[in-house]
């Protein structure tokens, strides 16, 4: 089977810089470029960084029975988004256990964009469309272009007459460089940055500019998977490299609840009826392990996977995620910690291929808890 059955229109972008197009779902993705990743760490957190992520899927859900659809298969309350508003929400099974996350964007009354990642996202929207008055469409020539970092609102600012009264999940439908575009201010950094979604057709031009343009502010291509260094200062999930898909309790069925992943913030007050509701409220209390972080007392990154244990070497959690931030001079990570671990200031231990590295928990986002970079104004 193949593995790359998805085509970026910016492939030979990506090649040009060094990437073999390594496969996310589904999509030949700029896993490396021929450069320090550093570099592009550095520019999306001072500068702005632009990246291809068009790998996203993108659904389109249509008709009367739109926002019932989405209501049924997601964890937020739809009627409170209205057209140019967007929201974060979380897709589960019926046994209440996280199976996709999603930015939902309602684009008209009855015209709703759902973008997700590599879970059943769309298999959980047609799923809940069944005897609904309702179209649905997966839209692999729509692309996504995110340009993130605190000099991106700048640069739009040249061409998008707005850009800087647009609220944080809000989007707006515009033109870009003469291309018909919708800007959504969401992002997977942690900055103040935007997404935006065009033709196929019109990606290389709007990347082409972008880079060629911004190049005197410092902005610069930045390869898909420096996203791991932001995301862990930032505290965004990554499914399923932070879930038990990939480090699976042994004798159980891989599957993890919101209130393990951190992500219950993500059930809108009072709403019932989605899918796997009733489970999700049963294992409030129920947790096997907490998302948290740790800060290495060295410069050394933890190693993905890397087991974590007390004094007394007793296994306590699993590193799913580290990086060293050359701005602030810190190593740290995102792990799944057993319940009583996971609480500021304790001594650990991270068992590295290498040796072992001492560390603490310490609670997420690193960066910015109070998300003042990303939600400012003007």
């Amino acid at each position: 089977m193949t593995a790359i059955w998805r085509y970026s229109a910016l492939a030979e972008r990506h090649r040009a810089l060094g990437s073999k197009l390594e496969d996310w779902s589904g999509m030949g993705t700029a896993w490396s470029y021929d450069k320090d990743a550093d570099e592009e760490y550095i520019a999306i957190r001072t500068k702005a960084g632009v990246m291809d992520v068009s790998g996203l899927r993108k659904v389109h859900i249509t008709g009367p029975h739109a926002a019932h659809v989405i209501d049924l298969a997601t964890t937020r309350n739809v009627e409170k988004i209205y057209p140019g508003k967007s929201a974060y929400a979380c897709m589960l099974n019926d046994a209440g256990k996280f199976t996709d996350d999603c930015i939902i964007y309602r684009l008209s009354p009855n015209s709703w964009m759902v973008v997700h990642g590599t879970g059943s996202g769309h298999e959980e929207l047609t799923r809940a469309a069944v005897g609904r008055d309702v179209s649905i469409r997966f839209d692999d020539n729509l692309h996504d272009i995110s340009l993130q970092g605190p000099l991106a609102v700048d640069y739009l600012d040249r061409y998008v007459p707005g850009i800087r009264d647009l609220p944080y999940f809000h989007h707006m439908q515009t033109r870009l460089f003469g291309c018909p575009v919708m800007i959504s201010r969401t992002g997977y950094t942690g900055e103040r940055g935007y997404e935006i979604f065009c033709q196929a057709q019109d990606a290389t031009l709007i990347w082409d500019t972008i880079v060629k343009e911004g190049a005197e502010m410092g902005i610069i291509p930045c390869r898909f998977t420096t996203l791991d260094m932001l995301r862990v200062e930032s505290y965004l999930l990554f499914y399923p490299y932070d879930n038990s898909q990939m480090y699976p309790f042994e004798s159980e069925i891989a599957g993890d609840t919101l209130w393990e992943l951190g992500l219950d913030f993500t059930v809108s007050p009072g709403k019932t009826g989605f899918r796997g509701c009733e489970e999700h409220n049963r294992l409030k209390g129920k947790e096997r392990f907490k998302i948290f972080g740790v800060l290495l007392d060295s410069k050394e990154v933890a190693d993905e996977g890397a087991v974590i244990t007390d004094d007394a070497g007793n296994k306590i959690g699993v590193v799913t995620c580290g990086m060293y931030s050359p701005l602030t001079g810190k190593s740290m990570g995102i792990a799944r910690l057993d319940v009583e671990w996971a609480t500021e200031g304790k001594t650990i231990t991270i068992v590295n291929a290498s040796g072992p590295l001492g560390a603490t928990t310490h609670e997420l986002p690193f960066d910015d808890p109070k998300k003042i970079k990303r939600t400012a104004k003007g």
